[in-house]
């Protein structure tokens, strides 16, 4: 980079956003809708630097032009994704015999029904005294079967809407 341009660099970072949105107008020859400081100082030195240096070269700028041609870009996902939370991908393991789980305050009673509403389906849990049920599973926690669910690592309490208190209800 030139040195002058580099000296009008370090003088742009220096300028508030009024006196860059000015010198945007006489670099540019129109007004410029941006408040974004970092942005007009950017556009203002990088424009300072074609003028000064010559801009890109045509064949360079087709280039460019194509690669973003071939880019596969979407902004929103399509509306059925994730309609159906996906199938677990380890096999899902079937506990025999009573489970070692510590008891939480957090936990009603066993025998109670935990319904969490998701994507369009109920989830229904049943405490145990040692564990979870689920579609005919069993579990060791909320947080399996969150897991099981929506197939990405949840806290199974919030999941199931159950807040932390210090262990009071």
């Amino acid at each position: 980079m030139v040195e002058s341009v580099a000296r009008e660099v370090r003088v742009l970072k220096k300028m508030t956003v009024t006196q860059l949105r000015e010198r945007y107008i006489e670099v540019f020859g129109e007004e410029t809708r941006s408040r974004h400081k970092d942005y007009l100082w950017k556009r203002i030195a990088w424009r300072l630097q074609v003028l000064t240096e010559g801009d890109i070269s045509e064949v360079a700028r087709q280039r460019a032009l194509d690669l973003a041609c071939d880019a596969d870009l979407r902004t929103t996902a399509p509306k059925d994704f994730w309609e159906e939370p996906p199938a677990p991908t380890e096999p899902v393991r079937t506990v025999t015999g009573p489970l070692d789980i510590k008891t939480d305050q957090r936990l009603p009673i066993s025998g109670t029904e935990l319904i969490r509403r998701y994507k369009g389906r109920d989830i229904i849990v049943t405490v145990l005294e040692d564990g979870f049920f689920y579609e005919g599973q069993r579990y060791r926690s909320l947080s399996a079967i969150a897991k099981v669910v929506t197939g990405t690592n949840w806290n199974g309490f919030d999941f199931f809407g159950m807040k932390r208190t210090g262990g009071k209800r």
